[in-house]
Protein backbone atom coordinates (compact mmCIF):
# COMPACT_ATOMS: atom_id res chain seq x y z
CA UNK A 1 0.00 0.00 0.00
CA UNK A 2 1.48 3.34 -1.09
CA UNK A 3 1.26 6.44 1.12
CA UNK A 4 2.21 9.94 -0.01
CA UNK A 5 3.36 12.49 2.54
CA UNK A 6 4.31 16.12 2.06
CA UNK A 7 7.17 17.71 3.96
CA UNK A 8 8.85 21.13 3.88
CA UNK A 9 11.89 22.97 5.22
CA UNK A 10 11.92 26.05 7.43
CA UNK A 11 15.41 27.51 7.60
CA UNK A 12 17.77 24.83 8.87
CA UNK A 13 14.88 22.55 9.90
CA UNK A 14 14.01 19.95 7.29
CA UNK A 15 11.41 17.24 6.73
CA UNK A 16 8.70 19.12 8.61
CA UNK A 17 5.10 17.96 8.13
CA UNK A 18 2.58 19.72 5.90
CA UNK A 19 -0.76 19.66 7.72
CA UNK A 20 -4.12 19.47 5.91
CA UNK A 21 -5.85 22.80 5.23
CA UNK A 22 -8.81 21.85 7.40
CA UNK A 23 -6.59 21.66 10.52
CA UNK A 24 -7.29 25.22 11.63
CA UNK A 25 -8.76 27.50 14.32
CA UNK A 26 -7.18 25.47 17.11
CA UNK A 27 -6.41 26.59 20.66
CA UNK A 28 -3.13 25.79 22.41
CA UNK A 29 -2.39 25.90 26.11
CA UNK A 30 1.37 26.09 26.69
CA UNK A 31 2.48 25.73 30.31
CA UNK A 32 5.94 26.78 31.40
CA UNK A 33 5.79 29.13 28.44
CA UNK A 34 8.75 31.23 29.59
CA UNK A 35 11.15 28.27 29.79
CA UNK A 36 13.61 26.83 27.28
CA UNK A 37 11.01 24.44 25.82
CA UNK A 38 7.77 26.37 26.27
CA UNK A 39 9.11 29.53 24.64
CA UNK A 40 10.13 27.60 21.50
CA UNK A 41 6.75 25.86 21.43
CA UNK A 42 5.22 29.32 21.34
CA UNK A 43 7.54 30.28 18.46
CA UNK A 44 6.57 27.23 16.41
CA UNK A 45 2.82 27.61 17.00
CA UNK A 46 2.94 31.32 16.17
CA UNK A 47 4.34 30.46 12.71
CA UNK A 48 0.88 29.12 11.79
CA UNK A 49 -1.77 31.61 13.04
CA UNK A 50 -4.46 30.08 10.85
CA UNK A 51 -3.85 26.70 12.44
CA UNK A 52 -3.46 28.06 15.97
CA UNK A 53 -5.88 30.96 16.27
CA UNK A 54 -5.41 31.26 20.04
CA UNK A 55 -2.42 30.45 22.26
CA UNK A 56 -2.65 30.70 26.04
CA UNK A 57 0.78 31.01 27.67
CA UNK A 58 0.63 29.79 31.28
CA UNK A 59 3.59 30.64 33.50
CA UNK A 60 4.41 32.74 36.53
CA UNK A 61 6.28 35.23 34.34
CA UNK A 62 5.50 36.12 30.70
CA UNK A 63 7.67 34.68 27.90
CA UNK A 64 10.44 37.05 26.87
CA UNK A 65 10.36 37.03 23.09
CA UNK A 66 12.30 39.55 21.00
CA UNK A 67 9.16 40.96 19.37
CA UNK A 68 6.86 40.32 22.30
CA UNK A 69 3.91 37.95 22.28
CA UNK A 70 2.30 37.31 18.89
CA UNK A 71 -1.17 38.88 18.38
CA UNK A 72 -2.98 35.57 18.88
CA UNK A 73 -1.19 34.76 22.16
CA UNK A 74 -2.18 35.74 25.70
CA UNK A 75 -0.17 35.32 28.88
CA UNK A 76 -1.97 34.09 32.00
CA UNK A 77 0.03 34.37 35.22
CA UNK A 78 -0.39 31.09 37.12
CA UNK A 79 1.46 29.19 39.82
CA UNK A 80 0.72 25.46 39.63
CA UNK A 81 1.82 24.98 43.24
CA UNK A 82 -1.39 26.71 44.32
CA UNK A 83 -4.71 25.00 45.02
CA UNK A 84 -6.34 23.51 41.88
CA UNK A 85 -9.52 25.49 42.57
CA UNK A 86 -7.54 28.75 42.40
CA UNK A 87 -6.01 27.66 39.09
CA UNK A 88 -9.41 26.60 37.73
CA UNK A 89 -10.95 29.92 38.73
CA UNK A 90 -8.41 31.81 36.61
CA UNK A 91 -8.95 29.44 33.66
CA UNK A 92 -12.74 29.84 33.90
CA UNK A 93 -12.37 33.62 33.91
CA UNK A 94 -10.78 33.36 30.44
CA UNK A 95 -13.70 31.30 29.05
CA UNK A 96 -11.26 28.67 27.81
CA UNK A 97 -13.76 25.85 28.37
CA UNK A 98 -16.03 27.19 25.62
CA UNK A 99 -13.60 25.83 22.99
CA UNK A 100 -12.58 22.56 24.68
CA UNK A 101 -13.04 20.48 21.53
CA UNK A 102 -10.30 22.51 19.82
CA UNK A 103 -7.81 22.62 22.72
CA UNK A 104 -4.40 20.97 22.76
CA UNK A 105 -2.19 21.18 25.86
CA UNK A 106 1.61 21.34 25.81
CA UNK A 107 2.96 20.83 29.34
CA UNK A 108 6.51 22.03 30.06
CA UNK A 109 6.21 23.25 33.67
CA UNK A 110 9.23 22.18 35.70
CA UNK A 111 11.01 23.09 38.92
CA UNK A 112 14.66 22.24 39.54
CA UNK A 113 14.94 21.27 43.21
CA UNK A 114 18.08 22.27 45.07
CA UNK A 115 20.62 19.42 44.93
CA UNK A 116 21.91 17.83 48.10
CA UNK A 117 25.08 19.56 49.42
CA UNK A 118 28.09 18.49 47.42
CA UNK A 119 26.02 16.19 45.22
CA UNK A 120 24.92 16.26 41.60
CA UNK A 121 22.28 18.31 39.84
CA UNK A 122 19.40 15.83 40.33
CA UNK A 123 20.62 14.33 43.62
CA UNK A 124 17.49 15.14 45.65
CA UNK A 125 15.36 12.75 43.63
CA UNK A 126 12.62 12.55 46.26
CA UNK A 127 12.05 16.31 46.29
CA UNK A 128 12.19 16.44 42.49
CA UNK A 129 9.40 13.84 42.50
CA UNK A 130 7.28 15.64 45.06
CA UNK A 131 7.38 19.11 43.58
CA UNK A 132 7.15 18.23 39.88
CA UNK A 133 4.37 15.70 40.45
CA UNK A 134 2.48 18.41 42.32
CA UNK A 135 2.80 20.79 39.36
CA UNK A 136 1.12 18.34 36.99
CA UNK A 137 -1.42 16.95 39.46
CA UNK A 138 -2.67 20.42 40.38
CA UNK A 139 -3.02 21.43 36.74
CA UNK A 140 -4.87 18.25 35.78
CA UNK A 141 -7.25 18.72 38.69
CA UNK A 142 -7.78 22.33 37.65
CA UNK A 143 -8.68 21.28 34.09
CA UNK A 144 -11.39 18.99 35.46
CA UNK A 145 -12.75 21.68 37.78
CA UNK A 146 -12.76 24.23 34.93
CA UNK A 147 -14.49 21.69 32.66
CA UNK A 148 -11.74 21.91 30.07
CA UNK A 149 -11.35 18.64 28.16
CA UNK A 150 -8.59 18.95 25.53
CA UNK A 151 -8.31 16.85 22.40
CA UNK A 152 -4.70 15.97 23.22
CA UNK A 153 -2.37 16.50 26.18
CA UNK A 154 1.39 16.48 25.51
CA UNK A 155 3.73 15.99 28.48
CA UNK A 156 7.45 16.62 27.91
CA UNK A 157 9.78 14.57 30.09
CA UNK A 158 13.29 13.63 28.96
CA UNK A 159 16.20 11.25 28.56
CA UNK A 160 16.41 10.57 32.32
CA UNK A 161 13.44 8.30 31.62
CA UNK A 162 16.03 5.70 30.55
CA UNK A 163 18.25 6.10 33.61
CA UNK A 164 21.27 7.43 31.73
CA UNK A 165 21.99 9.80 34.65
CA UNK A 166 22.35 6.72 36.87
CA UNK A 167 24.61 4.63 34.66
CA UNK A 168 24.95 2.92 31.26
CA UNK A 169 21.73 1.80 29.59
CA UNK A 170 20.97 -0.44 26.63
CA UNK A 171 21.34 1.26 23.25
CA UNK A 172 19.58 2.42 21.30
CA UNK A 173 17.14 3.79 23.83
CA UNK A 174 13.63 2.78 22.69
CA UNK A 175 10.27 3.96 23.96
CA UNK A 176 9.36 0.41 25.03
CA UNK A 177 12.35 0.10 27.39
CA UNK A 178 11.26 -0.66 30.99
CA UNK A 179 11.39 1.91 33.75
CA UNK A 180 14.61 2.23 35.75
CA UNK A 181 13.65 2.38 39.41
CA UNK A 182 16.86 2.41 41.43
CA UNK A 183 15.68 5.74 42.87
CA UNK A 184 12.62 7.99 42.46
CA UNK A 185 12.15 9.56 39.02
CA UNK A 186 9.42 12.18 38.72
CA UNK A 187 8.78 11.27 35.09
CA UNK A 188 7.12 8.03 36.18
CA UNK A 189 4.48 9.42 38.61
CA UNK A 190 3.83 12.21 36.10
CA UNK A 191 3.12 9.64 33.41
CA UNK A 192 0.88 7.66 35.76
CA UNK A 193 -1.11 10.79 36.64
CA UNK A 194 -1.48 11.72 32.97
CA UNK A 195 -2.58 8.23 31.93
CA UNK A 196 -5.18 8.09 34.71
CA UNK A 197 -6.51 11.55 33.87
CA UNK A 198 -6.73 10.81 30.13
CA UNK A 199 -8.50 7.51 30.69
CA UNK A 200 -11.07 9.09 33.00
CA UNK A 201 -11.63 12.17 30.80
CA UNK A 202 -11.42 10.53 27.37
CA UNK A 203 -8.41 12.65 26.37
CA UNK A 204 -5.61 11.61 24.01
CA UNK A 205 -2.04 11.87 25.30
CA UNK A 206 1.56 12.09 24.15
CA UNK A 207 4.80 11.90 26.10
CA UNK A 208 7.82 13.43 24.34
CA UNK A 209 11.34 12.78 25.66
CA UNK A 210 14.20 15.03 24.50
CA UNK A 211 17.89 14.59 25.25
CA UNK A 212 20.30 17.51 25.98
CA UNK A 213 18.30 20.60 25.03
CA UNK A 214 19.68 23.46 22.94
CA UNK A 215 17.85 26.78 23.17
CA UNK A 216 18.16 30.48 23.97
CA UNK A 217 16.26 31.93 26.92
CA UNK A 218 17.25 34.37 29.69
CA UNK A 219 17.33 31.54 32.26
CA UNK A 220 20.47 29.46 31.72
CA UNK A 221 19.31 26.36 33.60
CA UNK A 222 19.16 22.96 31.88
CA UNK A 223 20.76 24.41 28.76
CA UNK A 224 24.02 23.07 27.34
CA UNK A 225 24.36 25.93 24.84
CA UNK A 226 24.79 28.89 27.20
CA UNK A 227 27.68 27.57 29.35
CA UNK A 228 29.39 26.20 26.23
CA UNK A 229 29.22 29.64 24.59
CA UNK A 230 30.61 31.19 27.77
CA UNK A 231 33.48 28.70 27.70
CA UNK A 232 34.29 29.56 24.07
CA UNK A 233 34.00 33.33 24.59
CA UNK A 234 36.23 33.32 27.67
CA UNK A 235 38.79 31.07 25.95
CA UNK A 236 38.99 33.58 23.10
CA UNK A 237 39.22 36.51 25.54
CA UNK A 238 42.09 34.84 27.41
CA UNK A 239 43.84 33.83 24.20
CA UNK A 240 43.84 30.11 24.99
CA UNK A 241 42.68 27.14 22.88
CA UNK A 242 39.23 25.61 23.27
CA UNK A 243 40.37 22.74 25.48
CA UNK A 244 38.33 19.54 25.53
CA UNK A 245 38.31 18.40 29.16
CA UNK A 246 37.38 14.73 28.79
CA UNK A 247 38.87 11.55 27.37
CA UNK A 248 38.67 10.04 23.89
CA UNK A 249 35.61 7.97 24.84
CA UNK A 250 33.60 11.16 25.45
CA UNK A 251 35.21 12.80 22.40
CA UNK A 252 33.87 10.10 20.08
CA UNK A 253 30.71 9.12 21.97
CA UNK A 254 27.49 9.42 19.99
CA UNK A 255 24.70 11.33 21.67
CA UNK A 256 21.32 12.48 20.44
CA UNK A 257 20.98 16.24 20.84
CA UNK A 258 17.58 17.88 21.08
CA UNK A 259 17.16 21.42 19.73
CA UNK A 260 14.23 23.22 21.34
CA UNK A 261 12.89 24.31 17.95
CA UNK A 262 12.96 20.80 16.51
CA UNK A 263 11.42 19.40 19.69
CA UNK A 264 8.53 21.84 19.31
CA UNK A 265 7.97 20.93 15.65
CA UNK A 266 7.78 17.26 16.60
CA UNK A 267 5.48 17.91 19.54
CA UNK A 268 3.10 19.86 17.32
CA UNK A 269 3.11 16.94 14.88
CA UNK A 270 2.48 14.47 17.71
CA UNK A 271 -0.67 16.16 19.03
CA UNK A 272 -2.10 16.73 15.53
CA UNK A 273 -1.38 13.28 14.15
CA UNK A 274 -4.22 10.76 14.68
CA UNK A 275 -1.74 7.90 14.33
CA UNK A 276 0.39 9.32 17.17
CA UNK A 277 -2.43 9.36 19.75
CA UNK A 278 -1.50 7.74 23.08
CA UNK A 279 2.16 7.29 22.14
CA UNK A 280 5.53 8.08 23.75
CA UNK A 281 8.27 9.46 21.49
CA UNK A 282 11.99 10.06 21.69
CA UNK A 283 12.38 13.68 20.60
CA UNK A 284 15.68 14.72 19.02
CA UNK A 285 17.46 16.27 16.03
CA UNK A 286 18.03 12.98 14.17
CA UNK A 287 21.58 14.22 13.60
CA UNK A 288 24.75 12.13 13.95
CA UNK A 289 26.42 14.20 16.69
CA UNK A 290 29.79 13.79 18.41
CA UNK A 291 32.04 16.33 20.09
CA UNK A 292 34.82 15.11 17.80
CA UNK A 293 32.91 16.63 14.86
CA UNK A 294 31.43 19.67 16.63
CA UNK A 295 34.33 20.88 18.80
CA UNK A 296 36.52 22.05 15.87
CA UNK A 297 33.51 23.90 14.41
CA UNK A 298 32.97 25.82 17.63
CA UNK A 299 36.65 26.79 17.65
CA UNK A 300 36.28 27.98 14.04
CA UNK A 301 33.27 30.14 14.95
CA UNK A 302 35.41 31.92 17.55
CA UNK A 303 38.61 31.99 15.51
CA UNK A 304 40.67 30.09 18.08
CA UNK A 305 42.63 26.87 18.22
CA UNK A 306 41.31 23.80 19.97
CA UNK A 307 42.70 20.73 21.68
CA UNK A 308 41.05 17.32 21.64
CA UNK A 309 41.26 14.63 24.30
CA UNK A 310 44.58 14.29 26.11
CA UNK A 311 46.26 11.08 24.93
CA UNK A 312 49.34 11.21 27.20
CA UNK A 313 49.80 8.04 29.27
CA UNK A 314 50.58 10.01 32.44
CA UNK A 315 47.46 12.23 32.29
CA UNK A 316 45.83 12.55 35.69
CA UNK A 317 42.11 12.00 35.21
CA UNK A 318 39.27 12.78 37.54
CA UNK A 319 37.46 9.46 37.37
CA UNK A 320 33.85 8.99 38.43
CA UNK A 321 32.03 5.69 38.46
CA UNK A 322 28.27 5.68 37.98
CA UNK A 323 26.16 4.69 40.98
CA UNK A 324 24.18 2.05 39.11
CA UNK A 325 24.19 -0.14 36.00
CA UNK A 326 20.67 0.16 34.49
CA UNK A 327 21.42 -2.15 31.55
CA UNK A 328 21.93 -5.02 34.01
CA UNK A 329 25.09 -6.51 32.50
CA UNK A 330 28.69 -5.45 32.04
CA UNK A 331 30.39 -2.92 34.28
CA UNK A 332 29.19 0.37 35.66
CA UNK A 333 30.06 3.42 33.59
CA UNK A 334 33.18 5.52 34.18
CA UNK A 335 33.70 9.11 33.05
CA UNK A 336 37.14 10.70 32.87
CA UNK A 337 38.02 14.38 32.72
CA UNK A 338 40.96 16.65 33.54
CA UNK A 339 38.71 19.33 35.01
CA UNK A 340 35.03 20.10 35.35
CA UNK A 341 33.28 23.09 33.80
CA UNK A 342 31.93 23.91 37.26
CA UNK A 343 35.47 24.20 38.62
CA UNK A 344 36.57 26.13 35.51
CA UNK A 345 33.74 28.68 35.89
CA UNK A 346 34.81 29.35 39.48
CA UNK A 347 38.43 30.18 38.62
CA UNK A 348 39.35 33.81 39.43
CA UNK A 349 40.76 34.48 35.94
CA UNK A 350 37.57 33.16 34.33
CA UNK A 351 35.31 35.26 36.56
CA UNK A 352 37.43 38.33 35.82
CA UNK A 353 37.41 37.69 32.06
CA UNK A 354 33.63 37.28 32.01
CA UNK A 355 33.14 40.57 33.87
CA UNK A 356 35.25 42.31 31.24
CA UNK A 357 33.29 40.64 28.41
CA UNK A 358 29.96 41.46 30.03
CA UNK A 359 30.90 45.11 30.51
CA UNK A 360 32.23 45.43 26.97
CA UNK A 361 29.11 43.94 25.35
CA UNK A 362 26.46 45.07 27.84
CA UNK A 363 25.42 41.53 28.75
CA UNK A 364 22.57 40.54 31.03
CA UNK A 365 24.77 38.35 33.23
CA UNK A 366 27.39 40.69 34.68
CA UNK A 367 29.06 37.80 36.48
CA UNK A 368 28.91 34.03 36.37
CA UNK A 369 26.40 32.83 38.96
CA UNK A 370 24.75 29.59 40.01
CA UNK A 371 27.76 27.83 38.51
CA UNK A 372 27.00 24.41 40.02
CA UNK A 373 23.61 24.29 38.33
CA UNK A 374 24.46 26.00 35.02
CA UNK A 375 27.85 24.44 34.29
CA UNK A 376 27.00 21.11 35.93
CA UNK A 377 24.57 20.46 33.08
CA UNK A 378 27.37 21.05 30.54
CA UNK A 379 29.64 18.65 32.44
CA UNK A 380 27.06 15.91 32.04
CA UNK A 381 26.56 16.67 28.34
CA UNK A 382 30.22 16.77 27.32
CA UNK A 383 31.57 13.95 29.48
CA UNK A 384 29.27 10.93 29.43
CA UNK A 385 29.82 7.44 30.87
CA UNK A 386 27.76 5.86 28.08
CA UNK A 387 26.16 6.85 24.76
CA UNK A 388 22.69 8.32 24.26
CA UNK A 389 21.35 6.93 21.00
CA UNK A 390 17.65 7.68 20.65
CA UNK A 391 15.69 5.40 18.38
CA UNK A 392 13.17 7.36 16.33
CA UNK A 393 11.96 4.32 14.42
CA UNK A 394 8.44 4.48 15.85
CA UNK A 395 7.92 8.15 14.97
CA UNK A 396 9.31 7.65 11.47
CA UNK A 397 6.93 4.76 10.83
CA UNK A 398 4.03 6.99 11.89
CA UNK A 399 5.03 9.83 9.54
CA UNK A 400 7.59 12.01 11.34
CA UNK A 401 10.63 12.93 9.20
CA UNK A 402 12.02 16.06 10.91
CA UNK A 403 15.78 16.67 10.97
CA UNK A 404 18.24 19.42 11.86
CA UNK A 405 22.04 19.34 11.86
CA UNK A 406 22.79 19.70 15.59
CA UNK A 407 25.95 21.73 14.97
CA UNK A 408 24.04 24.19 12.74
CA UNK A 409 21.35 24.39 15.40
CA UNK A 410 23.95 25.09 18.09
CA UNK A 411 25.32 28.03 16.09
CA UNK A 412 21.79 29.38 15.58
CA UNK A 413 21.21 29.15 19.33
CA UNK A 414 24.49 30.97 19.99
CA UNK A 415 23.29 33.78 17.72
CA UNK A 416 19.94 33.84 19.53
CA UNK A 417 21.73 34.01 22.90
CA UNK A 418 23.76 36.95 21.61
CA UNK A 419 20.59 38.78 20.51
CA UNK A 420 19.12 38.54 24.00
CA UNK A 421 22.43 39.71 25.48
CA UNK A 422 23.29 36.46 27.24
CA UNK A 423 26.63 36.11 25.42
CA UNK A 424 28.75 38.34 23.15
CA UNK A 425 28.28 38.04 19.37
CA UNK A 426 29.86 34.98 17.79
CA UNK A 427 32.80 36.18 15.61
CA UNK A 428 32.39 33.43 12.97
CA UNK A 429 35.88 34.08 11.72
CA UNK A 430 37.63 30.95 10.53
CA UNK A 431 41.36 31.36 11.08
CA UNK A 432 44.08 29.38 9.30
CA UNK A 433 46.59 28.41 11.99
CA UNK A 434 48.95 26.66 9.58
Amino acid sequence: MSTIQQVHSYGIYHGLPVFPDDVKDLTAIVTGANGISGSYMLKVLSQAPQRWSKIYCLSRRPPLLERGLPPNAEHIALDFLKDPEDIASVLRSKNISSSSEKIHVFFFSYIQAEPKPGAGLWSDAQEMCRINSLLLDNFLAALVKAEIRPQRFMLQTGAKNYGGHLGPTKVPQEETDPRVEFEPNFYYPQEDSLFKYCKQQGVGWNVCMPGPILGAVPDAAMNAAFPLAVYAAVSKHLGVPLEFPADIASWQMYQSMSSSMMNAYMEEWAVLSPAARDQRFNTCDNSAFTWEACWPRIADWYGIKYTGPDMQPDTKWIEKETRFNPRGYGDKGISRRKFTFVEWAQRPEVASAWKEIAKQDGLAWKELKDTDRVFGFLDGTVCRPAPLIFSTDKARKLGWHGFVDSSESLLEVFDDLARIKMIPPVPKVKVDFN
